[in-house]
């Protein structure tokens, strides 16, 4: 008779007791039993295989060749197109201003007005000696006519009267000058000078206030050498451009478009930029003077081209690159050429052909060769037709 030990394995306990016939129990016995249950616990234990992973979800995009508007857009400002320094002809005390700061004013409009005491008795010198000077050329006509006097004596008074009736002119002028006011119509700028200021004319005090012509208005810009070199021909006329549009801040296209009214002849040497101006109508006063726009100038249409989202297109070392969905929907890197951009989207003007299934996300976990399961984009809001 034996006393087996208790065996511990797995959470499991066995005890037995064996007696046979008085006779010991064959140790393989005992061997083989333990074996079985030590088997059957491995096998209980180990675990599943996981499934398999489907392939990543993508969207997609068909591309086809569109006809787009060649335009290059820039950074412009505006200025108005006439933009004149109202400045004191003469001196004195300001005594009062005679407009409202940014209205609208008329040409002639009195603005300002200037202290008129000594003027008034400028003139009234300038009179009294352009009236004896006068007569005293009638008193010798009498005489020389007599012969009473020299040819000489009548032709001195005669000149003596013309210089009393210049000086007469001049003290009417100062006098008028006083009464500073608009040399064009327009809008006015705040006032740089306030009642009881000495004004000294040909000096910076002259200057009084400002008057900016906003309709039309003007917005001036400036192209690099590269952008140039994308023309027709590679040179900047008025040919070239068939039309200027105005970018508002907010984004939108200002209603009315506009014209080029100059091209400077000349590259700055220090920029390497050709200057250019536009005209527009401002009839409504949206646009003021200094206010930072978009010029977007129009080129013509080009054919074959094709719009791809930015965030498809993947900048590296060796240039811009899109990820097509080929054979199989596995994953293919594509180099492509772009040129601009027309609103969120890049226009590729090589590496693309008609029917090519761009993928538009998901590229940060795209490989060369990965299978990926293909989703149509989703149907977007209408757009405004390219331009």
């Amino acid at each position: 008779m034996y006393n087996l030990p208790i065996v511990n394995f797995m959470g499991f306990s066995l005890m037995r007791y064996i007696s046979i016939s008085g006779r010991s129990a064959p140790a393989f016995f005992l061997g083989a039993s333990l074996l079985a249950l030590l088997g059957g616990c491995a096998e209980s234990e180990t675990p599943a295989a996981p499934p398999a992973r489907p392939p990543m979800a993508v969207t997609v995009l068909a591309v086809e060749p569109q006809t787009i508007a060649a335009s290059i857009e820039v950074v412009a400002q505006t200025e108005g197109a006439r933009e004149t320094e109202v400045r004191a002809r003469v001196g004195g005390i300001l005594l009062q201003q005679l407009y409202r700061e940014g209205e609208a004013v008329e040409a002639g409009q009195p603005l300002f007005q200037i202290d008129r005491s000594t003027y008034e008795i400028a003139l009234a010198d300038a009179q009294a000696r352009a009236d004896m000077a006068s007569r005293e050329v009638k008193r010798l006509e009498e005489l020389v006519a007599q012969k009473a006097i020299s040819r000489r004596d009548y032709d001195n008074a005669v000149s003596a009267a013309s210089i009393a009736q210049a000086a007469l002119r001049q003290a009417k002028l100062n006098l008028s000058w006083t009464t500073v006011t608009a040399p064009v119509a327009g809008t006015t700028g705040r006032a740089l000078r306030s009642e009881g200021n000495l004004i000294e004319s040909g000096s910076d005090d002259s200057w009084l206030t400002s008057i900016y012509q906003l309709n039309p208005i003007w917005v001036r810009f400036s192209l690099a050498q590269s952008d140039v070199a994308s023309l027709p021909g590679g040179r900047l006329n008025a040919q070239a451009i068939s039309g200027v549009e105005l970018l508002m801040p907010d984004g939108s296209v200002y209603p009315q478009s506009g014209r080029l009214n100059y091209i400077a002849s000349t590259i700055d040497p220090l920029l390497g930029t050709q200057q250019l101006r536009a005209e527009f109508p401002n009839d409504d006063n949206l646009l003021m003077p200094g206010q930072f726009v978009r010029a977007r100038l129009l080129l013509g249409e080009r054919e074959g081209l094709f719009l791809v989202p930015q965030v498809a297109v993947m900048q590296s070392d060796k240039g811009r690159r899109v990820m097509l969905l080929g054979e199989g929907n596995k994953v293919t890197p594509r180099p492509v050429e772009t040129a601009e951009w027309f609103g969120t989207d890049w226009v590729i003007t090589g590496g693309l052909k008609a029917g090519d299934q761009v993928i538009i996300d998901n590229l940060i976990k795209l490989r060369p060769e990965m299978v990926v399961t293909p989703q149509p984009q989703a149907a977007a809001p209408a757009a405004d037709t390219p331009r």
